[in-house]
């Protein structure tokens, strides 16, 4: 198999066997979830439950408290005397909310407490979700159904103005990309990528690297797969706008062109914050591209990437799809 471009380079650790229930999926169908958490009293508890309840239940949850100061710690230690499958993993408070890498610090964190040759499946889970009961066990069939499959996940919907009552809307999401807040990889697909960048823009620069090595990385929109964000995206952070910044200079940092920047804003316009969300989305990428910010990885995949968004643009994202894939060898 073609090697990564990446210079992240993930390497499976050696840790002991884990404390797995009596319940645990069977060989082939066994996947350990890790979730990056920092002052989640909210909602944590709510997606917890959510995995407690899933027809295939996790063998093992690590869930990695990133220096909470709420009542996080709390919950977790009356959740671990009930719940099994469930490993709690405490970091020192780093005195404040990291987006992109620190999130993805605490992630290696739980991934260094594992041995990742004991599972099938690794997903890297948000604790602000609403998941329905058949989710992990929809996503397993799906990937043992077609071996091209990396990565996966069902798409996400939230609450207007986080009102519970309020009709459900889509966060837009495309068919390409296995969405952030639920990556659920094949072992092998994650070791080949290399694991995740330890930057914003990792839960991108992954699934295009994947597809550069021929895995398929898809987000589908089964009703069955549908999940709700308890959070809106970007809005861990102070505010939408200040996300809807650091999503455009994700994206120049990633090496998006900016024809393919302009076009998603467009795309997006009327999604809330109507208008406002995309121009903070273009000022992101301009002011990147001003001061010269560095970009990610090699040549070889910014032209990749390239070639895919404007394969995207001029034949749609599921075309693009398949004609990078075409000429891409089987990772099996």
């Amino acid at each position: 198999m073609p090697s990564s471009t990446s210079d992240h380079r993930f390497e499976i650790p050696a840790a002991p066997s884990p404390r797995v229930p009596a319940s645990a999926p069977a060989p082939g169908r066994r996947y350990c979830l890790i979730s990056p958490c920092r002052d989640e009293e909210a909602t944590l508890e709510r997606t917890l439950r959510c995995v407690a309840a899933q027809t295939l239940p996790p063998a093992l949850h690590v869930v990695v408290d990133d220096g909470s100061t709420d009542r996080t710690q709390e919950i977790l230690a009356r959740l671990a005397k009930e719940m099994p499958f469930l490993r709690v993993v405490l970091r020192a408070d780093r005195g404040k909310r990291s987006v992109g890498p620190g999130v993805i610090e605490a992630f290696y964190a739980g991934l260094e407490s594992i041995r990742v040759t004991d599972f099938d499946y690794i997903c890297k889970l948000d604790v602000d979700l609403d998941l329905p009961p058949r989710y992990f066990e929809t996503l397993v069939e799906r990937m043992e159904r077609d071996p091209r499959i990396g990565a996966l996940s069902g798409k996400p919907f939230f609450h207007p103005a986080a009102i519970e009552s309020a009709a459900l809307v889509p966060e837009p999401c495309g068919d390409d990309i296995c969405v952030g807040m639920a990556k659920f990889y094949r072992r092998e697909c994650f070791g080949a990528v290399g694991g995740f960048v330890r930057a914003v823009m990792w839960d991108g620069i992954d699934a295009h690297t994947s597809r550069m090595l021929g895995w398929k990385n898809l987000a589908l929109g089964d009703e069955s797969l549908r999940f709700v964000h308890l959070r809106p995206m970007g809005s861990s952070d102070k505010s939408v706008y200040k996300g809807r910044v650091r999503w455009g200079q994700g994206q120049y940092f990633m090496g998006t062109s900016f024809l393919y920047l302009l076009a998603s804003a467009v795309n997006r316009i009327a999604t809330p914050p109507a208008v406002l969300g995309s121009l903070c989305m273009i000022y992101g990428w301009c002011e990147a591209w001003f001061h010269a910010r560095p970009r990610y990885g090699t040549p070889e995949f910014r032209a990749f990437l390239r070639r895919y968004q404007w394969l995207a643009l001029t034949r749609g994202k599921t075309r693009a799809c398949e004609l990078v894939l075409g000429n891409r060898q089987n990772p099996e």
